[in-house]
């Protein structure tokens, strides 16, 4: 690495020291001074080790505020200031910075440097706000969506205090507007909101804001650039504005995908420093007709019997989810069908090669690059079901399935860490199908413990992964025949069989698709991935060792 010029360095005096304080176009660091014949007063706290350094990136240091040593900030915080430190050095500056905690928390910390001379605090407050104005990737507008009514109703109270504080202090200036039903940031989006002022859009709340403002800026950026979203083969415009999610829902996968943690601070302190995380989305179409797009799962069978039962006992809150899993695992239904898929066999990673997507992911780098949608796979349409297997490239499996489910991420929650599929990328142009074919009830609960364990999870006879750019699913009896009303007449004709014979063991003809959370109208779908589609203000989740030494990180003078 090249080695960064000095613009700075000074001898200023820190809590009860002197520290040799160095800027330069990277890094801002302080190293104390040893002096032997000092005395450490036990009335001033000391949170440096003597002789320990410590350095900040410029690229996360939020801001820099002169000091009143009379009394406080020149923003108004209040600070008291020994007599003796206020004589002797009367000129102080203080630094914002972010500091890395446990288990991929972010938190704001200060650090207030003392100067004897008011030029040299001038100088220091001037250089470093010349560096982060040089920050082009910060955002300085943002305009935010508030959902009051989501996971606990504490959406409002979130964003007030814990968000912001630290975009006033970062000084980023926003638009809020609280949501007043749903989709009503989804329709702001599309037709009122004036993108152009804005440098991102924010929302606060969970998933399923998450997915409203995805639609709503999705549809506007193609609306805007006259693509017809209702043909699979066009080729989506990406999104120039990147989105920043605070949570504050009943789930957030896509905070753990990304950020690895739901914590709203961490959340708001990637927004001010203006991470960038490309994110890929998938496109649902029935009968070339758009549905809706997907970052996260598309599951049919087990999740999306799941989701349509949770939804009919709303009144039970987040343990409706927990009851419906137990119930829809207990009637152990199956679906018959086909699955046709467009597999991905230019890519660089598999689905069970056991690579993470990590911050600064080289196989999104590489697939990202290498996948421009006009590709030779990319252009060949899918064939009928019909056809034999491995038709013009794609894949076909038929059979009777217990889950067919398709992973844009590893979908990793708290209750399974690793999440359906732990090896999926977020902009690799790619899903991960996982087909889970009829078994019993015992195996198929091996296989959703896996997801909690170390063990591979596909490592069963019954199950089967394949990485896919396209695919489509043709439920067994609706080939010919319009699905709307076969479903509505199959609901009448199966309700009264099982009225008459409550011991019927008979299994429906169709199940939901649950995308991210919403329910399909349709079960016959087709879906394809959009590489890169949308950007998150985000970087991936950091591996663990590079912040696991927070006493002594790494410095040089």
């Amino acid at each position: 690495m090249e080695k960064q010029p000095r613009l700075l360095a000074s001898q200023l005096f820190l809590k009860n020291s002197v520290f040799e304080v160095l800027l330069n176009g990277v890094l801002l660091t302080w190293k104390e001074i040893p002096d032997n014949k000092k005395v450490v007063s036990g009335s001033i706290h000391h949170p440096f080790k003597v002789g320990t350094s410590h350095s900040v990136s410029v690229s996360e240091i939020l801001a820099v505020r002169e000091l009143d040593v009379d009394g406080g900030t020149k923003d108004g915080r209040w600070q008291k200031m020994p007599q003796k430190l206020t004589e002797a050095y009367p000129y102080a500056f203080t630094v914002s910075y972010v500091e890395r905690a446990r288990q991929h928390r972010w938190r704001c910390s200060d650090v207030t440097f003392h100067c004897s001379e008011g030029a040299l605090c001038q100088q220091w407050i001037q250089t470093i706000r010349e560096q982060l104005t040089a920050l082009t990737n910060r955002p300085k507008h943002l305009l935010v969506y508030i959902n009051p009514y989501g996971g606990k109703q504490q959406g409002k109270c979130i964003y007030e205090q814990k968000v912001a504080p630290l975009f006033a202090c970062a000084s980023i200036s926003t638009d809020v507007i609280v949501t007043e039903n749903a989709n009503h940031a989804r329709d702001h989006l599309k037709t009122e909101a004036e993108l152009k002022k804005y440098d991102g859009v924010v929302c606060v709340g969970g998933d399923g804001m998450f997915s409203e403002i995805v639609h709503g800026l999705v549809s506007r950026t193609q609306r805007d650039n006259g693509v017809d979203q209702n043909s699979l083969e066009e080729k989506l415009v990406p999104c120039t504005l990147r989105i920043g999610i605070i949570p504050a829902g009943s789930t957030d996968c896509i905070c753990y995908a990304t950020v690895g943690i739901n914590d709203p601070v961490t959340s708001a302190l990637h927004v001010i420093v203006g991470d960038s995380q490309p994110m890929d989305v998938c496109s649902v179409h029935h009968n070339n007709t758009f549905l809706r797009y997907s970052v996260s799962l598309l599951g049919y069978g087990f999740y999306g019997d799941v989701l349509a039962d949770s939804e009919r006992k709303r009144w039970m809150g987040p343990a409706r989810y927990d009851f419906s899993g137990f119930k829809t695992f207990l009637t152990h239904h199956h679906y018959e069908g086909a699955v046709s898929f467009l597999p991905a066999t230019d890519t660089l990673g598999t689905p069970r090669d056991k690579t993470r997507c990590r911050a600064g992911c080289f196989i999104c780098q590489h697939d990202g690059q290498l996948y421009s949608g006009d590709s030779p796979e990319e252009s060949k349409t899918a064939p009928d079901v019909s056809d034999r297997e491995y038709e013009m490239g794609w894949g076909v499996v038929r059979g009777k399935f217990l889950a067919i489910n398709a992973a844009s991420m590893s979908c990793a929650c708290p209750r399974s860490p690793k999440g359906l599929s732990p090896a999926a990328h977020l902009a690799d142009g790619t899903t991960d199908l996982i087909l889970v074919r009829k078994c019993s009830r015992f195996n198929f609960l091996r296989h959703l413990l896996r997801h909690t364990s170390k063990d591979d999870q596909f490592d069963m006879t019954f199950v089967e992964v394949h990485r896919v750019r396209r695919f489509r699913f043709t439920p067994r009896h609706c080939q010919n025949d319009s699905e709307l009303d076969l479903r509505e007449n199959g609901k009448q004709l199966f309700s009264q069989i099982c009225r008459d014979h409550p011991a019927c063991s008979c299994s429906p003809a169709y199940s939901s698709w649950n995308c991210d959370g919403e329910i399909l109208p349709h079960a016959a779908i087709e879906v394809g991935v959009h590489c890169q589609l949308i950007k998150l203000f985000a970087r991936g989740i950091e591996e663990q060792p590079l912040f696991e030494d927070l006493a002594n990180p790494p410095c040089a003078l």
